[in-house]
């Protein structure tokens, strides 16, 4: 297809694009983050040392997140920027380019996981069963990640040429084999060995690796839009650079989340041990809530960076406000829902008395932050669907380094563990306004720039 305008993110009417390029990403997130939920309640039944030990290995899950986000945001990005200018050979090419990424970064994280994860938990705790069950999930995650980070960089390529079926798929293969590998490897179930906190990480990985090979099959056999083929594959510089610049932006600020969570869980560490299986478990339940908010994001950002390609403001304009009402509304109910059945959502992990009353007032607190999250989460879309994720960046590092520690760290020592919480909800409208602030200068800019552009036309 030759015409671009023929595409579907250039003639689809935006409510009907967006949700149905959102709702097979969000499908396939939840499930995602259903696995991590229920990967956390198996865990529990072991020991609350067991939870603890996953709760402070999470900033090191998260580190691995926002490396292959960033992968994937950098491509999705760049591919569908060069289809909106109706440049197919050069968005192949990127593609093919991202792969190439793909495997340096997984090298990069499997020397992490050989060689530093054991001196990254001795900083929290010196209790030895607590640095075992750590060590042993974080080292297994970490150097056999391959799965997960060539899964991502072939999701991105689908998802930026407005494929969202199948990448929807290759996340449901991972998460339904997760979810059932996860009792059988955990308490030895159908003649396996009981592998405890070691079997919830192997189950991780090996569904990962079903996943990554569903995609390759798809990107490499199956009939897709861009063709890939890696023996025609020629290097450059400028398109690495091009995949890197938008990239690495979001893969530090997600990487920031380790940075707040590690810094959260020394914090806490002072005040109560048991906050920081706590936070662990409150994250993982917010994944539940913000994974489809992040799904109508990954559904928007190919719209927003097609249509910027092409120049066509209306469109973009019209996709943030749909995916914004959505995203607002559906936060608010997760806003509801926290504030509600807090207490049952903690008896799901076999909480401790001491657990669920800091785990109740904990939720109700910092799920006040989930509708400015909403919005917040969309703007970072349009930042990164026009290629200028180092805004995203800007009120990330802000928000959750500059505010957030150090509020909480003057809150939780000045005013006791239960004034915490509200660190969240502050730093989040310090966010919103910065990222109100840069969006409006940003589309403005863009607006001038095109506006000159058609006057010298």
């Amino acid at each position: 297809m030759s015409d671009m305008s023929k595409n579907k993110m250039a003639v689809v009417p935006i409510p009907k694009l967006i949700l149905s390029m959102s709702l097979p990403a969000i499908i396939a997130m939840m499930i995602q983050a259903l696995y991590n939920i229920v990967d956390s309640i198996f865990v529990s039944r072991i020991s609350e040392e067991a939870l603890t030990a996953l709760s402070l290995a999470f900033p090191i899950q998260m580190i691995l997140i926002s490396c292959f986000v960033g992968l994937g945001i950098g491509i999705n990005s760049s591919v569908s920027r060069k289809l909106g200018e109706g440049d197919i050979d050069t968005a192949t090419n990127m593609a093919e380019h991202g792969y190439l990424l793909a495997m340096i970064l997984y090298l990069l994280v499997a020397i992490g996981g050989f060689f530093f994860v054991d001196n990254f938990f001795r900083i929290f705790t010196t209790d030895p069963l607590i640095l075992k069950y750590s060590i042993d999930y974080s080292r297994i995650i970490l150097i056999f990640s391959f799965g997960r980070i060539f899964a991502q960089a072939g999701m991105s390529i689908l998802q930026g040429s407005g494929e969202m079926i199948k990448p929807m798929r290759a996340q449901l293969i991972g998460a339904v084999t997760n979810i059932i590998l996860d009792p059988i490897l955990i308490f030895g179930w159908f003649g396996f060995p009981a592998l405890g906190v070691k079997g919830a990480a192997i189950a991780t990985v090996f569904a990962q690796g079903l996943s990554m090979v569903y995609v390759f099959i798809t990107i490499f056999r199956g009939k897709e839009y861009l063709k890939l083929d890696l023996k025609k594959f020629k290097y450059s510089g400028k398109i690495t650079m091009a995949i890197v610049l938008v990239g690495l932006p979001a893969a530090i600020m997600q990487g920031l989340v380790s940075v707040m969570l590690a810094g959260m869980n020394l914090i806490l560490a002072g005040l109560s041990t048991t906050a920081v299986a706590v936070l662990g478990v409150f994250y993982r339940l917010q994944s539940f809530i913000l994974m489809p908010v992040f799904g109508i994001s990954q559904g928007s950002m190919p719209v927003v960076g097609f249509n910027y390609g092409a120049k066509n403001k209306k469109r973009i304009i019209d996709t943030l406000k749909f995916a914004g009402l959505i995203s607002l509304a559906y936060m608010i109910l997760g806003l509801i829902v926290f504030q509600l059945f807090s207490g049952p959502m903690m008896d799901l992990f076999k909480s401790s008395e001491q657990m669920k009353q800091i785990g109740i007032t904990a939720f109700r607190r910092i799920s006040l932050m989930f509708p400015i999250m909403a919005v917040t989460i969309i703007i970072s879309t349009a930042y990164q669907g026009m290629g200028k994720a180092h805004y995203s960046l800007i009120v990330t590092f802000f928000r959750q380094i500059i505010i957030l520690l150090p509020l909480a760290w003057f809150l939780g020592n000045t005013y006791g563990l239960d004034t915490l919480w509200y660190s969240y909800l502050i730093a989040e409208i310090v966010g919103l306004i910065m990222a109100l602030f840069f969006f409006k200068s940003t589309y403005n800019h863009a607006l001038n720039v095109w506006s000159e552009g058609e006057r010298v036309t």
